[in-house]
């Protein structure tokens, strides 16, 4: 971690915080947004959700991707952490295992702006009733 070294470095740090928050938490109207849920339990920290999730919000803050990202519990996957589910708004969600950097990536650049399935989708094995 880098030392502040001056007022206006302090400054320029909390609006990068402040701005990492609001892509976390805009919740006034989730639904009309691209949702993005990483799976944040035990298993999917050590599996190493943490760094997923940070690289998600640093890539929809500098491209401007109307989404939300926020965490949950575990989902039922622990085999294939780090998990992350997204929900595009008017579809089913579609979850994804194994997720490092370079695949959050991936889904952000494949499958949330061109809608291409890619590698690492966990079937559905519920109904909803």
């Amino acid at each position: 971690m880098t030392k502040i070294k001056s007022l206006d470095e302090l400054r320029q740090k909390k609006q990068q915080l402040e701005q990492s928050l609001e892509i976390r938490e805009k919740s006034d109207h989730p639904e009309s947004m691209i949702q993005i849920k990483v799976a944040m339990a035990t298993c999917g920290i050590a599996a190493g959700a943490r760094t997923v999730m940070n690289a998600l919000v640093e890539k929809i803050r500098n491209e401007k991707i109307p989404a939300v990202v926020t965490q949950t519990g575990c989902m039922g996957y622990c085999y294939a952490e780090p998990t992350i589910e997204v929900k595009k708004p008017g579809q089913d969600p579609v979850v994804f295992s194994y997720v490092d950097v370079k695949k959050a990536e991936e889904i952000i650049d494949k499958y949330i702006r061109n809608n291409e399935l890619i590698d690492g989708i966990l079937p559905a094995n519920y109904q909803t009733i």
